[in-house]
């Protein structure tokens, strides 16, 4: 059996706020395999936005271990982690972040670019992009793209340069039903297609759904 792609052990984080200390994570023990979709499920203040962060490489555990692809996050620098960010982990966020001055296929190429990586085309994210429906629009500035159009653009950004891993934060937060519904088909159909290992964290349990599988935090812990 391979190793899991994602391997967490006794994952603390703790946030010094004045005096008083900020349990976000307590003891957090999980494993993610390899083309698994999971989506993370919790109301706010459960610690999955501090996990996301923590995977993502953009915060330190306060202890414990977090190995991605065989690599241990805690005994990286920060110039390791913003490595592993460009090349390992491709993230899509709830307000999509998209550049206004920038058409979409620029904010695309942006991601390409910052990687140290050549152009956008080759044939499996031209596939991509024909999955995600948005080939059409790429000349569109995001002013004048739909939400759901903008999340699609965003989520072809996190994937142009093929990551191990797609981190997804609440990424149907803004969208209505209908849009929610099309991004979500489109997170599992590169799951199924494609077999890119998704994390997806929401507060939502119909979003949910869509993964393989599910798990539950309350309070800095997993309950199941």
């Amino acid at each position: 059996m391979s190793e899991p792609i994602i391997s967490i052990r006794n994952l603390k984080k703790v946030y010094h706020v004045g005096e008083v200390d900020v349990n976000a994570l307590r003891g957090v023990d999980l494993d993610i395999k390899r083309g698994e979709f999971m989506c993370i499920v919790g109301h706010s203040g459960s610690g999955k936005s501090t996990l996301f962060n923590i995977l993502g490489g953009l915060t330190p555990p306060t202890s414990g271990t977090v190995m991605i692809n065989g690599k241990d996050l805690r005994g990286m620098t920060e110039g390791e982690r913003t490595n592993l960010r460009k090349t390992e982990i491709g993230f899509i966020f709830q307000k999509y972040n998209l550049l206004p001055t920038l058409t979409a296929s620029d904010n695309i190429a942006i991601a390409r670019s910052i990687a140290g990586k050549g152009d956008t085309a080759d044939p499996q994210f031209t596939e991509i992009l024909k999955l995600l429906g948005i080939s059409h629009r790429l000349n569109h500035k995001p002013r004048a793209l739909s939400g759901g159009e903008q999340q699609r653009v965003a989520i072809a950004r996190a994937l142009v340069n093929h990551p191990s891993i797609l981190l997804a934060d609440e990424p149907t937060g803004n969208l209505d039903t209908e849009n929610s519904n099309i991004v979500l088909g489109i997170l599992r159909d590169l799951n199924e297609r494609l077999g890119q290992t998704i994390v997806m964290i929401t507060h939502n349990p119909e979003a949910a759904t869509y993964g393989h599988s599910i798990t539950h935090m309350r309070d800095g812990s997993i309950i199941g």
